[in-house]
């Protein structure tokens, strides 16, 4: 069984911190949980899951009785979970929450977004004291041995540090590739990732003098020591120890994050949107990467994709924009913006854009920036296809349909499916990823007879839970939701998107076969 993706057991890697048992706990945003990995076991433990009391955790601190804090960046909270596994909100008026730090019984807090905050809260819950107002999107920020407070600022790339007792913030080290995280070493060393270009530093807080420990691939994410042994995060969820030399071991393997559209291009190549990232996937070897949240010209997080031709992807994004994208110019083009949770995206044979958009109720169609409404008062359309006729085909995921655009309206295909996401036509047939009853559903167009191609599919939300809704992340992304798209190589393959276990399935008229190993509980809200 081909494998065109690495298994990952997280959804995404974000904050690192190590606890008081010596685990290191790995928040996931678009997974919404908190796990704790065993360094010398490799064991997982999810102490937060998805659709807990915790949203979308984005970086996590201990106090010295075990309390755990995590900052919900979506929903702006700071959340406090004992011991005892009780959680409590500390606050939810803190926009984009993102690093956090205990210090001496205080903690503290900033704010990842323009204009920015650093602050100290009261863990009983008074009102938190503003040290600094104005920064440009703050991250995983920590202690130095000199009692400041030492955090790094994305949006200009320095590092900076304050007297949390006040004084005037003092600026350590710039022209930084994206610091997102700071911590230290045993000797008193900062050590950072750097988000856009994948290095790990280490910097002399006295001189800002810097040392490249390791340079992995971009998307690094947070770091943690586990006594003198470092250990930094990924957005893909891979989590890599840094050793002598510039060597480095892995610890967790990474894999997709959140696949959502698929695509197939003009010469064969699969292409994966994986939010942050756009993958190419081969049959064997890692997936390549078109682009990522930091390349240059990335349209942002990515939900719907295309193949345009030529190298071109037509694109929606998380922030209501359909774009044009060419990975290879590193450039993107808006072709229209302001749309309400736009998902499945296609370029119809005159040039024209058809797009799905969830949050309106309506699929809309893009022609030389003129915007049109095909069709309106749908329930959480998703997916988009074409016939061979030019019929253009939605999913329905509120409603559990397929429809038809008509001139009119719509009329309806295929009826009482539990939650249809991806669509698309292949010689005659409707195919449909019912991520509600995890299968994937075939409807003859002719005789509209249905059948169940493949069942018990690693897609959907497990059993039982019911995740909580993902608000977005601006300016990175608007409200997340979950996408199972479709589509058909030129042999007559069809690739799914199995976001309950980060990978891509291959069904062929053999049978299915998935493309990375089935990881319950691994499920997306």
């Amino acid at each position: 069984m081909a494998r065109l993706t690495p298994p990952s057991r997280l959804y995404g890697a974000n904050g690192l911190r190590t606890g008081p048992d010596g685990r290191v706990y790995v928040a996931q945003v678009t997974g919404s949980r908190i796990s704790a990995l065993d360094v010398a076991t490799g064991d997982l433990e999810t102490v937060s899951p998805m659709g807990g009391e915790i949203v979308a955790p984005d970086d996590v601190a201990f106090d010295d009785r075990g309390t755990l804090y995590a900052t919900e960046v979506m929903d702006g909270r700071v959340s406090a979970r004992g011991p005892d596994g009780r959680t409590r909100v500390l606050r939810d008026d803190i926009p984009c929450a993102n690093g956090i730090t205990v210090h001496r019984g205080r903690l503290f807090v900033g704010e990842s977004r323009v204009g920015g905050r650093l602050l100290e809260l009261d863990p009983g819950g008074g009102a938190p004291r503003v040290l600094l107002d104005g920064a440009a999107m703050l991250n995983a920020m920590e202690f130095g041995p000199d009692g400041l407070l030492y955090y790094p600022v994305m949006g200009t790339g320095d590092i900076w540090r304050v007297d949390p007792d006040g004084g005037e913030p003092e600026r350590v080290v710039g022209d930084l590739a994206v610091p997102d995280a700071v911590k230290f070493d045993p000797e008193g060393f900062i050590v950072s990732t750097q988000a856009a270009s994948g290095e790990v530093l280490r910097i002399d807080p006295r001189t800002g003098e810097r040392t490249v420990l390791a340079a992995l691939a971009p998307g690094l994410d947070n770091l943690t020591f586990v006594g003198d042994r470092l250990f930094v995060s990924h957005f893909s969820g891979q989590i890599t120890e840094i050793l002598d030399a510039g060597r480095t071991r892995t610890t967790l393997p990474g894999g997709l994050n959140w696949p959502l559209d698929l695509t197939v291009a003009d010469d064969g190549t699969l292409c994966v949107a994986d939010g942050t990232y756009l993958y190419a996937l081969a049959p064997t070897g890692p997936p390549r990467t078109l682009g990522m949240l930091f390349s240059p010209g990335y349209p942002g997080f990515v939900r719907g994709v295309t193949s345009a031709g030529g190298g071109a992807y037509v694109v929606t994004t998380a922030n209501g924009e359909i774009a044009r994208y060419r990975p290879a110019a590193q450039e993107s083009e808006v072709l229209a913006d302001g749309f309400d949770q736009l998902y499945g995206v296609l370029v119809a044979p005159g040039g024209a854009v058809i797009a799905a958009e969830r949050g309106a109720g309506r699929v809309v169609s893009v022609s030389s920036g003129r915007v049109e409404v095909l069709a309106g008062g749908l329930d959480r359309p998703l997916g988009v296809a074409l016939g061979p006729d030019g019929t253009c085909y939605v999913s329905e995921s509120g409603a559990g349909r397929i429809v038809r655009v008509t001139g009119s309206g719509v009329d309806t295909v295929a009826d009482a499916l539990d939650e249809p996401q991806g669509v698309l036509v292949r010689d005659g047939r409707l195919h449909v990823v019912d991520a509600g009853a995890r299968a994937l559903i075939g409807v003859d167009l002719e005789t509209k007879a249905r059948h169940t191609l493949a069942h018990d599919l690693p897609v959907g939300a497990p059993p039982g839970v019911t995740p909580k809704p993902l608000k977005g992340l601006p300016p990175f992304s608007g409200p997340q939701g979950p996408f199972a798209g479709i589509a058909a190589g030129p042999d007559g393959t069809l690739y799914l998107s199995a976001d309950a276990e980060g990978s891509v399935l291959a069904l062929r008229r053999d049978g299915p076969r998935r493309d990375g190993p089935r990881r319950e509980g691994r499920n997306r809200p």
